[in-house]
């Protein structure tokens, strides 16, 4: 198996892991690995009156896993954002988020619930 889909499989099962992870907080997952014409959004969910877009991080340590959620990242996950809300009307009148759901080996996934701001 190449590096690349190994590297993929891991992405993967980390996001499976954070799914299960927030349904149990209460989270309605409501599509996965969202693809915009910005880049792709890992988890959108819904709980309440949240629509939190989720970038999941997979790395060896949890603050390798944070170091990794670069400026330039949360920009496009930003524009990634206003593209979906305007494509779903549905969505439109609910309160916006960015949460980061950082994953290392043999530890429960972290949610940071609001990790940025919108115009960051």
């Amino acid at each position: 198996m190449s590096l690349r889909r190994a590297a993929e499989r891991r992405g993967y099962n980390a996001e499976t892991l954070c799914c299960w992870w927030l349904r149990l907080k209460g989270y309605r997952i409501l599509v996965r690995r969202v693809r915009t014409p910005m880049g792709e959004i890992d988890i959108l969910a819904r709980r309440g009156r949240v629509l939190a877009i989720v970038e999941v991080k997979a790395r060896p340590s949890r603050d390798l896993a944070a170091l990794s959620l670069s400026p330039r990242q949360r920009h496009r996950l930003g524009r990634a954002a206003r593209w979906i809300l305007a494509s779903r009307p549905d969505l439109a009148g609910l309160d916006l988020r960015f949460d980061a759901m950082l994953v290392s080996p043999w530890r429960p996934p972290r949610h940071l619930a609001g990790a940025w701001a919108a115009d960051a």
